[in-house]
């Protein structure tokens, strides 16, 4: 195997500009272009060989000395560049910057992007309803910015973090961002630590997400200028972004490392979105893995969230946009009236519903699409695309004209020049274009004359070389004889060698086979040269007509952009008004105060894997401050957890601007909502089931409001039983006590029901359950009341354990019991007998 040499002198030429080139992006495998092929070499080639599965070869790479070699189709990148990229590999593409000049030259090579997991632009290897964000973090003292822009689209948002909880804060973004790639500064990008060993060790998600840029791309006053001349702006105030120091670093950042990777003008980012983290509400990464809001927890399965319930969207760009609300819900309350107005209406126009969500399905994603024309990366099939969604615009705009949702009114007038450019491309195009620009058959016939012309020319030529054959057939009387093409040796007359002595004396012979020769004629040469000569005029000619034709699509690229948005945007709402629909969900009511009453509600994903109506619906009621702390008891498996995660999704989905699965909601604005459903251990950190349950709940006692919707499951399990009475006991105590936010506490330790006795505020609940002589029957019915038992055996009995073991559990059941029994009246003795207030205390807590 050969490794990269460190003394270039001794190699080739070509080599040494290979080696040059590497020197310049060494932590990227390089694809140098050699005539058809993208070649690597060295190291390069046996990770491309291993990673591609393709052949490792070798070369002179000169003094006598082999350099390994392994390349791709250059028309078949797009099909092995998923592989590299998401096993986390940079890729620089080299291209050849001229045309082979002969004489052993060397042509010149130019680095023209570097691919990574946040600059993908091909659709290929995008997911078409999830973004693809390449963020970047910087960091001052206590604060911090950031920025993230999808490429593929143009979307680029800044936002900063301060005060004592602005890691927290930056934490828990980055969390739902679910980056591609993270951008960081360090002194020395190609020196740079791993990243478990730098400052920034609790704060990455995923280390292997990062990449390094020189802590000076991050500089404020640089980063302002660079970002205020990307804009052709003077001042960054019309983005809302000019008293966001550090966001603007962040984004200045984010800029550099997109000019050193993509080396070209990013048309396609057209303006900087900054927002307030205090927009949205909160969701840390344990609530949003127990919500399971776009994936399942265990699968890590689409089908089985809450996004696979919710996300009926025709158009890609809607479905990135109905995730990023589910992942960002409103706190503002007239943001939230706003959409769930513009629900409402379609939700009881059935006919208007059904009309758009029909027109929405022939639109394609305009918003790549209209990158891809920015980037100058768009071929036919995309602007042919673009044309059709864009000419589709009108019918949208007249089924709107009546509605009376401001979120609408982008959509109910259309642009007549952006019209006549959607009408002219599709003139222009044939039905059914080629992905590539440089073979031809771009346009269709009529669109330009001299194009015409040269096709009718190759027409003739073709034409005559058909009668050719029957021709030379009459000539020669050869019966066998045939007219063929092939791209190495052009046009050519075939006769097998039993009929050569038939051959005319024009015939000059071209190439020899195994059972004919091939010949040809000076006719046959002067037609091949007129149509080969035809052939490539019409290349170049409609190289030059697309070009053209892409780049009459430029000026509109902010206009398709922001329609773009307004397409996703009705197309999101159309979803949900067509779940509600079909889910039979009502509008909730959102109130200021922090409350929550629900009637007979209902889990939105367990209810649609179920048959209609087999799901048990059920009410809650928790007012802060007040009735706001249930305790609910009841078996495993009977719902509680269920029940929980339910109140949380009705809850997060009315924020969001959604219909709820309910008979009536009444919801209050939560800024937060927190989650501790289950643990497991965490190997990486050696932490255990227990601490991490604990540091679970630390979290929510040190961030939770009043205006928070707390949901807590078996707090105190982790450990022994008078250790995990004591702290569930404590934590619900803190709950009621100090925080006063709405909370629903799940629990096996019935000691707790008496919580509802001692203070104010807290309900006790259970899930019901039917015993008859079978067994218990699960009812999924909450009620008022704490249960006095966890039927813990039928559970287990359920669970098929062997008959002889739960036997043995209930002989020691009964006995454990028997003792409690006999304990608790020495308690009760002893406590009659106290005289001191604090002895009297310490003996009655849990009784």
């Amino acid at each position: 195997m050969s490794s990269t040499p460190r003394d270039m002198s001794t190699y080739t030429p070509m080599m040494q500009q290979f080696l040059e080139i590497k020197a310049q992006y060494p932590h990227t495998l390089l694809l140098y272009r050699m005539g058809d092929f993208y070649e690597t070499f060295f190291e390069d080639a046996q990770i491309a060989a291993r990673e591609l599965e393709i052949t490792l070869t070798s070369r002179d790479g000169g003094g006598g000395q082999r350099v390994d070699m392994a390349g791709v189709p250059h028309h078949a990148l797009e099909a092995y560049l998923p592989k590299l990229i998401g096993r986390g590999y940079k890729v620089a593409v080299c291209e050849q910057m001229e045309p082979p000049q002969g004489g052993g030259k060397l042509v010149r090579r130019e680095v023209v992007r570097v691919i990574t997991p946040g600059t993908l632009l091909e659709g290929a290897m995008l997911h078409e309803k999830k973004p693809n964000y390449l963020g970047a973090v910087y960091r001052f003292r206590e604060g911090f910015g950031l920025a993230y822009v999808d490429i593929s689209t143009g979307d680029f948002r800044m936002t900063e973090m301060r005060g004592e909880n602005a890691a927290d804060m930056l934490v828990r973004e980055l969390a739902g961002l679910e980056l591609a790639e993270l951008v960081l500064p360090c002194e020395d990008p190609w020196q740079a630590k791993a990243v478990q060993l730098t400052e920034w060790a609790d704060i990455v998600p995923d280390p292997a997400l990062v990449s390094w840029e020189h802590q000076s791309a991050f500089e404020a006053r640089s980063a302002e200028e660079r970002l205020k001349k990307h804009f052709g702006v003077v001042s960054l105030e019309s983005f809302g972004a000019q008293h966001s120091p550090l966001g603007i670093a962040a984004a200045g950042g984010i800029l550099h490392y997109l000019a050193q990777t993509q080396m070209s003008a990013l048309k396609q980012i057209q303006r900087l979105q900054s927002y307030q983290i205090s927009q949205f509400m909160l969701l840390d990464k344990t609530t949003r893995r127990n919500l399971e809001l776009t994936s399942t927890y265990r699968e890590s399965s689409y089908e089985g969230s809450l996004l696979w319930v919710l996300d009926q969207t025709r158009t890609a760009m809607g479905g990135r946009l109905l995730r990023d609300w589910m992942t960002h819900p409103l706190l503002a309350a007239q943001a939230i009236e706003s959409r769930l107005n513009a629900v409402e209406e379609l939700f009881a126009d059935a006919l208007l519903r059904e009309e758009i969500r029909d027109a929405l399905d022939g639109i394609r994603d305009m918003e790549r699409l209209a990158a891809r024309v920015a980037t100058q990366s768009a071929n036919p099939r995309d602007l042919k695309s673009l044309a059709v969604s864009v000419t589709r615009l009108p019918q949208i705009a007249n089924l709107l004209g009546h509605t009376r949702s401001a979120l609408f009114e982008p959509l109910r007038h259309t642009d007549d020049t952006l019209q006549d450019l959607g009408h002219h491309i599709l003139q222009a195009l044939v039905d059914s274009p080629p992905p590539k620009i440089q073979e031809g058959g771009i346009f269709a016939d009529g669109f330009q004359a001299e194009l015409d012309e040269l096709r009718q020319l190759i027409r003739g030529g073709k034409d005559w070389i058909k009668d050719l054959e029957q021709t030379e057939r009459e000539r020669t009387g050869v019966k066998s004889l045939k007219v063929g093409f092939n791209k190495t040796f052009g046009y050519y007359i075939e006769v097998t060698h039993a009929n050569r002595d038939e051959v005319p004396e024009d015939y000059v012979r071209k190439q020899t086979l195994t059972n004919a020769e091939r010949y040809i004629t000076p006719g046959l040469k002067e037609k091949e040269a007129a149509v080969l000569n035809a052939d490539e005029q019409i290349k170049k000619l409609e190289y030059q007509l697309y070009v053209q034709l892409r780049d009459s699509v430029l000026p509109f690229v902010p206009v398709l952009q922001q329609l773009s948005l307004a397409v996703a945007q009705l197309d999101a709402l159309a979803s949900l008004a067509e779940v509600a629909v079909q889910q039979h969900y009502v509008r909730p009511v959102i109130v200021d105060a922090p409350r929550l009453n629900l009637i007979n509600s209902r889990h939105p994903v367990i209810e649609k894997t179920l048959h209609r109506g087999r799901f048990v619906p059920n009410d809650a009621q928790l007012v802060a401050q007040q009735a706001h702390l249930m305790i609910l008891t009841g078996p495993n498996m009977s719902g509680k957890s269920s029940y929980m995660r339910q109140i949380g999704l009705i809850t997060l989905m009315a924020q969001m601007g959604s219909f709820v699965p309910a008979e009536h909601a009444e919801i209050g604005i939560c800024d937060r909502i927190f989650t501790r459903v289950g643990a497991v251990d965490d190997i990486a950190t050696g932490q255990s089931t227990f601490m991490v349950e604990m540091m679970e709940t630390s979290n929510i006692l040190h961030h939770a409001s009043v205006r928070s919707l707390v949901l807590l499951d078996e707090i105190g399990r982790g450990t022994s039983t008078f250790d995990g009475v004591s702290i569930a006991w404590s934590v619900s105590e803190y709950l009621a006590q100090q925080i006063a936010c709405r909370t629903i506490f799940a629990t096996h330790y019935h000691e707790l029901n008496r919580l509802a006795e001692k203070m104010p505020g807290i309900m006790n609940y259970q899930v019901s359950v039917q015993e008859n002589s079978d067994g218990i029957v699960f009812l999924h019915k909450v009620v008022p009341g704490g249960a006095d038992r966890s039927y813990g055996i039928e559970v287990a009995r359920l669970a098929g354990l062997p008959g002889a073991v739960l036997e043995r559990a209930k002989d020691l059941l009964q006995d454990i019991e028997k003792r409690s029994r006999i304990q608790s009246g020495l308690l009760k003795k002893a406590r009659q007998q106290a005289t001191a207030e604090d002895e009297v205390q310490q003996l009655s807590f849990f009784e």
